[in-house]
């Protein structure tokens, strides 16, 4: 496809819009979508390439930082990066005890999304799996959500948790009788494929029953085997290719609702992956420095809360600069080997990139190393598989983008995009103001209608 020079402004672009009431715009995020599978056949997402040559792609979509799954999700309906949108991890940042709690609730977000905007727009909307979808404002709700386990070394429950908290009341049961069958607790075990069938299973009822305005599903299984194997194995074009199916499935539901010609189907993923050989422990450093105390973490004063391919410092007092400057000369004494591994984010490289505002600072690693959070053993150890969570500036953790459908150019590309500018092209879909949003609609990718 021949690449179009796409205007970064609408001052000279004419779109008509479509009307709100006969538009369905269907999102479809696929965690750890990277450009080549669908760019290059070899990787087998057949559906999604035929889909592709409908429409239009990107080479290549630019995440946040962290480039983790929940600021991602949240960026790409909100149009915001995380420092407006205050979703600035998957986890909160626990010194004292991490609880294995996530960013579930919708309330975190701090800023309008497109649910909340369809909705005072009178609009119906659907979230399947979404992340920090709990007690959102979806007319058809299945949060990504789970409860923690009841005591120590027991296992967590996402039947209940979902039971009790999708809407409406009583729809997770509605969905087992209509689309999936009865689950339970393994399915939703990321070990198995059926928990993305399962969630396009869901999505095809909903579009098929419902057909709601909007629909953004979320689909996890690929991002769990490129954890394990890193950016390529047998698992990983085996969850590719089964979640290829899923979009079929989707694909499929929407045109036995009827709606085929009124929805435009996007496509796109919350980040890259890379390959790694090392795990950083910056925790081990603060523990000898006096600054963190793993067995009184009470008289903790500086913490590095780890994001894969990322830690951010937080400080338990924000004002603390004495702290603040021994974390800064702890990491410049290390030896020139070590130092050579990763780069310090200072706060204006954060506010730049748009990242945690709580955070002094950030460690970046360069490609191959991840960094976890203890604070006991070497400061390097080894690692294998992959992971993601890295400072946006290199190609391989960028994730994709493919559009095609009503209001969709055939044969668009756009070298590279950011995150934040999939919100603002929902809204202009489906005939939503969203000033809110700092992404940039692209008027090479619609159509004039």
């Amino acid at each position: 496809m021949k690449k179009l020079i796409l205007l970064l402004t609408l001052s000279t672009f004419s779109f008509k819009s479509l009307r709100a009431q006969d538009a369905h715009v269907i999102l479809i995020s696929i965690d750890g979508l990277r450009p080549e599978f669908y760019k290059d056949p070899t990787w087998s997402m057949v559906n999604l390439r035929q889909g592709m040559e409908t429409g239009a792609y990107a080479d290549g979509v630019t995440g946040v930082f962290p480039t983790v799954t929940y600021p991602s999700h949240t960026t790409m309906i909100t149009g915001v990066k995380p420092i407006k949108h205050g979703v600035y991890y998957n986890t909160p940042p626990e010194p004292l005890e991490v609880t294995g709690k996530w960013i579930w609730d919708y309330k975190t977000i701090k800023v309008p999304t497109i649910f909340s905007a369809a909705k005072e727009k009178g609009l119906s909307t659907a979230s399947v799996f979404w992340p920090v979808s709990v007690g959102g404002p979806a007319n058809y709700n299945i949060p990504e959500y789970w409860y923690l386990p009841e005591t120590k070394g027991g296992k967590r429950n996402m039947t209940k948790a979902l039971s009790e908290n999708s809407n409406p009341k009583g729809f997770y049961e509605e969905i087992q009788q209509n689309a999936t069958g009865k689950l339970e607790e393994i399915d939703f075990d990321g070990e198995y494929l059926s928990i993305d069938d399962n969630l396009s299973r869901t999505s095809a009822y909903i579009i098929r029953k419902y057909k709601p305005s909007f629909l953004a599903v979320h689909l996890v299984a690929v991002d769990h085997f490129e954890h394990e194997q890193g950016r390529d194995g047998d698992k990983v074009r085996a969850a590719l290719t089964s979640v290829d199916r899923g979009i079929k499935a989707i694909l499929e539901a929407i045109d036995k609702a009827g709606i085929q010609e009124k929805t435009t189907v996007i496509v796109t993923g919350d980040h890259g992956f890379v390959d790694i050989h090392s795990s950083l422990s910056p925790n081990v450093l603060l523990a000898k420095a006096g600054l963190y105390d793993p067995k009184n973490p009470s008289a903790w004063k500086a913490y590095f809360h780890a994001s894969g391919g990322s830690s951010f410092l937080h400080l338990k007092d924000k004002n603390d600069t004495q702290t603040l400057e021994k974390v800064k000369s702890v990491l410049a004494s290390l030896p020139t080997a070590q130092k050579a591994m990763f780069e310090v984010k200072d706060r204006a490289a954060l506010d730049a990139v748009g990242s945690d505002p709580n955070a002094a600072l950030a460690l970046a690693p360069k490609q191959g190393f991840t960094i976890g959070n203890a604070a006991t053993g070497d400061f390097v150890r080894a690692a294998s598989g992959g992971t993601h969570g890295f400072f946006p500036d290199f190609k391989e953790i960028q994730t994709g983008f493919v559009a095609f459908g009503r209001g969709i150019k055939k044969g668009a590309v756009i070298p590279e995009m950011g995150l934040q500018d999939i919100a603002p092209l929902i809204a202009k879909l489906l005939s939503i103001d969203f000033p809110s949003a700092d992404g940039t609609v692209y008027p090479g990718l619609l159509t004039q209608q």
